[in-house]
């Protein structure tokens, strides 16, 4: 049990940050692709997408 979320760190950075991961099936293997702050998120599945990740937390409440 990691109760004080310090594996996490790996994932979103220290000090913590908010962060957008998005996991993609290549060869059979998955690829991450980390979005914070007001980085565009890209899609190759709606390359149209024009959101950043602050956009996404903020609409969520975050």
């Amino acid at each position: 049990m990691d109760y004080l979320a310090v594996g996490a760190t790996r994932y979103i950075g220290s000090p913590k940050t908010p962060t957008l991961s998005i996991y993609t099936l290549a060869d059979g293997e998955y690829q991450l692709q980390q979005f914070r702050g007001s980085d565009r998120v890209l899609s190759t599945t709606f390359p149209e997408l024009t959101l950043t990740a602050e956009a996404i937390f903020q609409a969520s409440g975050l």
